[in-house]
């Protein structure tokens, strides 16, 4: 996902109170491999409508290289025309924008990709197997215009995100890479 952004732009990211209250601020140091952070401007909006609100003013502003916004669960101001109104101004002003819904359910959207993504079990540590090791998801793609639906498994080795198709899940994948 940042692995899209112009680092030579800000970034914007809204958060609501709750999803700060129920999964905590940002880390901006966590975010980027390192010497290669873009300026961060980071909103703090007391309701779900206000973060939709800075959300939608950040994607009519070019000069940005991405509105990123986290919900907590699933606010009446999140509705169709909400998912629209950023869909369309993303497109309009060319400026990316990513949504995270932390504990919502899938409803309708104005999304171009609906993706849901959980924690896997970590990769196993090659000095130790019962240590941690890094970091996987399983993402999968329920919903997208252009892409047929899949599911991948991400893992982050040495600040490298692997992607590997699950049995059926590699369309995108395949799409991908012929744009390459």
């Amino acid at each position: 996902m940042l692995a899209q952004t112009d680092y030579e732009k800000p970034l914007l990211w809204v958060q609501d109170r709750m999803a700060i209250l129920e999964s905590g601020r940002i880390y901006p140091p966590g975010l980027w491999p390192r010497g290669e952070s873009p300026e961060l401007i980071h909103v703090e909006a007391r309701d779900a409508k206000l973060a939709l609100w800075a959300m939608e003013e950040g994607l009519r502003c070019s000069g940005l290289s991405g509105v990123i916004g986290e919900l907590w669960g699933d606010p009446a101001a999140l509705d169709f025309t909400a998912t629209r109104r950023l869909a369309v101004a993303a497109e309009r002003s060319g400026v990316p924008c990513w949504l995270v819904r932390l504990a919502g359910t899938a409803n309708l959207s104005g999304a171009r990709m609906r993706w849901r993504i959980a924690s896997s079990p970590s990769i196993v540590n090659p000095l130790d197997p019962r240590a941690p090791g890094s970091s996987a998801w399983d993402a999968e793609l329920f919903r997208a215009r252009g892409h047929q639906p899949g599911r991948w498994s991400i893992a982050c080795e040495a600040d490298t995100f692997h992607l590997v198709a699950t049995a059926g899940g590699g369309a995108l994948a395949e799409n991908e890479r012929r744009r390459a």
